[in-house]
């Protein structure tokens, strides 16, 4: 798999890592045979990058990461987890020096190291971006060797410029796929300029990119796809990109006409998201091994053509731009 920079860090990544929320919780039951065997596949298929965080089935998905790596001689990739959302209530307050700190050091107890790699405030409220004791508490961890570096994920392109002002943040998490392109616009130059890492999230849009979804899907109770989806639980968001669910289906279908032979919707969708030089890594999520292989296998896909490029952004200002632009 090619890899590309990860920032200032002096590190490189593979192109597409491994999201490890679906391993973790809030995507229906996924077996912890089945979540190693998962990890185990993407990682074999040469993913050097991981993300998971500490709410994640509460602290299962690090957990399962530790024993999988456990497991594996040779190099150990990239780990990041993220930190804040253990808060209750979840507010800027709660983002003292103190809390942070222990919730990194439980992170490093569930992942089984002396030092994280990369440390991410997860979603942190708009008001811990103009904080600035937040980001020097996180400068004092680095500095006692809790962590190697910190980074932020963000709802919104706002938050994630904010961020970047605050001299030692390495990287930048956000949502950026077809149904969301607003990132384009301002975000990934300031990124780029700046050196400053770009973790992509959601790139499938919850699983709606891969074009096996219609009006009679059903979810399991415990799946964010079927709660959250006016944002009861945490961001609208996160769950299918916050496009209404009608419309991102009409859309899905317009799609599949632009697929290139011998590739998948959710292959065409992953390169289409490598396009931008200023990612640095993206990080779709599988709930077996088989979608890890076929996520990894997007790597190899021959670059879009610019009418391809033109006819995704047409069906973007066309079809989902009014439902998400402005929001996030």
């Amino acid at each position: 798999m090619t890899t590309r920079p990860f920032g200032r860090t002096g590190r490189d990544t593979s192109s597409i890592g491994f999201g490890a929320w679906a391993i973790g919780g809030s995507w229906g039951d996924v077996s912890e045979a089945d979540a190693k065997a998962t990890l185990h596949a993407a990682l074999d298929a040469g993913m050097t990058f991981i993300d998971t965080a500490d709410v994640y089935g509460d602290g299962r998905s690090e957990q399962i990461i530790r024993a999988v790596l456990a497991e594996r001689p040779g190099p150990r990739p990239f780990v990041a987890t993220k930190a804040g959302r253990r808060l209750s209530p979840h507010n800027a307050d709660g983002y003292t020096a103190a809390n942070l700190e222990g919730f990194i050091d439980r992170s490093l107890k569930n992942l089984g190291v002396d030092c994280l790699d990369l440390v991410q405030l997860h979603c942190p409220p708009t008001e811990v971006y103009y904080r600035p004791e937040v980001f020097g508490a996180l400068d004092d961890l680095v500095a006692q060797g809790k962590l190697a570096a910190y980074g932020v994920s963000v709802e919104k392109v706002e938050e994630g410029l904010k961020a970047m002002a605050f001299a030692n943040v390495q990287s930048v998490q956000i949502i950026y796929n077809i149904f969301r392109q607003r990132p384009e616009d301002l975000f990934f130059a300031e990124a780029a300029r700046r050196n400053v890492a770009v973790i992509v999230r959601v790139p499938l849009a919850s699983g709606m990119l891969t074009g096996k979804m219609s009006a009679s899907t059903a979810f399991a109770a415990d799946d964010h796809r079927a709660f959250n989806r006016h944002g009861e639980a945490f961001d609208k968001g996160e769950t299918f990109s916050g496009v209404p669910y009608d419309v991102a289906l009409a859309a899905v279908d317009e799609l599949r006409a632009l697929v290139p032979e011998g590739a998948t919707l959710a292959q065409f969708a992953l390169r289409w998201i490598l396009m931008q030089p200023a990612v640095s890594v993206v990080i779709p999520g599988a709930r077996n091994p088989a979608q890890a292989s076929a996520n990894a296998a997007a790597d190899a896909l021959a670059a879009l053509p610019p009418a391809t490029m033109a006819a995704l952004k047409a069906l973007y200002e066309a079809r989902i731009a009014s439902h998400v632009h402005q929001l996030w």
